[in-house]
Parts: structure tokens; C-alpha cells; sequence
């Protein structure tokens, strides 16, 4: 056998193998566009790996979350009202769960055994297990078309965001209902948690952020970010609160503490959703109408490269693991 071939198969067999290894933080990106993930290396801001290499996950691909082992891709496929089981050392589909009408946003909880789906059109979150990977519950929202869920950090409540009727629930998870559901002033999407009780919820028509007392169940502000707002989120101290603005090419960086913004950078054609390295050094945002992913350098909150990927990127998953 030709040695120089050898040699090549030997490079690919150990590249694959230092992905799948965990050797760097990897982030995962949903190309709605072309139904592929984009798997980037977040030490070197490259990508390493599309899955599948031929073909696609579904005609409209959305969320992207990963397994608490980093073994499993969970890939909403809003096309096909179902979120999509992938193994990622072979990139194979394992199996469809049917989850309802149109899922989109995606999220796993902090102990890493349930994923929350939120499924627009059947205006309820989907439950999965992430162990048998079966729908355990659904939660019907009170709001009209949930796009975006968060568990809170204690796993007892889920915030959903509902597009259609511009406000939010708060879900008792241990109730399996919704308790609450609060106005917003306008097209909410991405959700930020701060403390133990406060949400800055990105607003897409007002063009800034709310922020929400979940324990009052009151909005008590509201600070301007820029021009159509899609996705926010927290530095893991709590003290910023990041806001890609997907009308003007821009993420913002809010303080807290003053509730100014102090920062903003510039990425690509509308800013979607977003992910922090674990040690929040680095901000990926999705830039849709780029085909890129975005990457700041958070200590200087300054773009510090543009990584190409698929068509139409939803939003960047960063395995974290547990």
C-alpha cells in the first residue's frame, strides 16, 4: 500500500480521534439552510467537522444541543416536527423523536438529564429524557408560539418565550404547569438569567432588552441595545449580559450592575443565537445572513475572527462538560 496514503489515513484516524476525545471545547452550529451541523474547534476557531458530510438532518434545522457526555447531538428539525438523534463519533441518525408542530429553541437542564423543547406551534415545551431519549412530558404555555426556554438554575421553573403574544411563562416543573404569564413589550426571543430571579429577555421590535422579576412576576426595566434584538445572554459571574442585535450586525455588552450598555461589537448579517466558552473568555454568535459564526474576545469585547460555516446558522451550542 502506497505509504504516503498511510500516512494521510494515520493524520485523519488521530484528527478524528482528538475530536472525539474532547481535546477542545467544541461548538456546535444549526445551518437551517443546509440541515448540517458545523462542529468548530474554540481553541483554534476553526471548523473540524460537518455532519453529515453528505446529505442533511432535515429541511430546517434549528436548535443544536449536546448530550451532558458530548456523545449525542439533539437537532430540532422544524420541518420535520421532531428533534433528531445523532451519534457524534460516526454521525449517524440513531432515531426522530416527534416532538409537535414546529419545535425551535432547544435547551438542556443544568443536571443534564432533560431537554426542553419548545414547540411554536402546539404552544407547548416538550420534556425529553435525555438518557431514553423519549418525550417524558408536555407542557401546554399559556403564551401564544414558545420559541425560546430556559431552566433556571435550580431546575424547579422553565421560562419560555412566546412570540406571538409577546410575553412569557414561568413553568412549575415539579407542578407541570405554567404559573404565570407576563407582557413584554415586544416579539421576545433569546432569555438571559441572572441571580436567582431575574431574566433580561431579548426584545425584537422595541430593540432592546426587558428585565423581568421572576419571583414578582413583573418587568421592572428596560434598556435599549440596537436594532432587532434575537438572543441574550449572561457572563457566568453574572455582572454582563450580552444582546446580539440581529438588525444592525452588533452584540452588545449591558453592565449589570448600572444597566448601561458598555460595549459593542460588530459581527455579521443578523446576529442570532449565542454561546460562551466555558470559561467566558470567548462569545459565539450565529450570523445568519453571513453563513459565519462571529467569535469576541470578551476582555476587550472585540470580534477577533469570522469562521465560515453552512447556510443560514440558527444560533452555537458550546459542550460543557458534566
Amino acid at each position: 500500500m502506497n505509504p504516503s496514503f498511510l500516512r494521510s489515513l494515520g493524520f485523519a484516524v488521530a484528527a478524528f480521534c482528538s475530536i472525539s476525545a474532547g481535546a477542545a471545547p467544541l461548538a456546535y452550529v444549526g445551518n437551517q439552510q443546509d440541515g448540517t451541523i458545523s462542529i468548530i474547534d474554540t481553541v483554534r476557531d476553526e471548523v473540524v467537522r460537518t455532519i453529515p458530510q453528505h446529505g442533511s438532518l432535515g429541511k430546517k434545522i434549528q436548535a443544536v444541543v449536546t448530550d451532558p457526555a458530548g456523545k449525542t447531538a439533539f437537532v430540532v428539525d422544524a420541518d420535520g416536527n421532531a428533534v433528531v438523534v445523532v451519534d457524534l463519533a460516526t454521525g449517524e441518525v440513531r432515531q426522530r423523536i416527534m416532538v409537535g408542530a414546529s419545535p425551535e429553541g432547544a435547551t438542556l437542564s443544568p443536571s443534564g438529564k432533560t431537554l426542553a423543547v419548545c414547540v411554536e406551534e402546539d404552544n407547548v415545551v416538550a420534556l425529553v429524557d435525555v438518557a431514553s431519549a423519549t418525550v417524558k412530558k408536555r407542557i401546554t404555555t399559556q403564551g401564544k408560539n414558545p420559541e425560546h426556554c430556559v431552566f433556571t438554575a435550580d431546575e424547579r421553573r422553565l421560562v419560555t418565550t412566546n412570540e406571538d403574544s409577546n410575553d412569557i411563562d414561568i413553568i412549575d416543573l415539579k407542578a407541570g404547569k405554567s404559573i404565570a404569564r407576563i407582557a413584554t413589550s415586544g416579539h421576545p426571543r433569546g432569555i438571559a438569567l441572572v441571580g436567582k430571579g431575574t431574566a433580561y429577555i431579548a426584545q425584537e421590535t422595541s430593540g432592546g432588552v426587558d428585565i423581568v422579576d421572576l419571583v414578582r412576576h413583573v418587568v421592572t426595566g428596560s434598556i435599549a441595545t440596537g436594532a432587532r434584538p434575537a438572543d441574550a445572554i449572561a457572563s457566568s459571574d453574572g455582572r454582563r449580559v450580552f444582546v446580539a442585535n440581529g438588525g444592525d450586525g452588533t452584540v452588545a455588552a449591558i453592565d449589570v450592575a448600572t444597566g448601561k450598555v458598555t460595549g459593542s461589537a460588530t459581527v455579521g448579517k443578523r446576529a442570532w443565537n449565542m454561546a460562551l466558552t466555558a470559561d467566558g473568555s470567548k462569545l459565539y454568535t450565529a450570523d445568519g445572513r453571513s453563513n459565519s459564526v462571529s467569535v469576541i474576545y470578551t476582555a476587550t469585547f472585540k470580534t477577533i475572527k469570522t469562521i465560515p460555516v453552512g447556510g443560514l446558522p440558527w444560533g452555537v451550542w458550546i459542550h460543557v462538560a458534566h
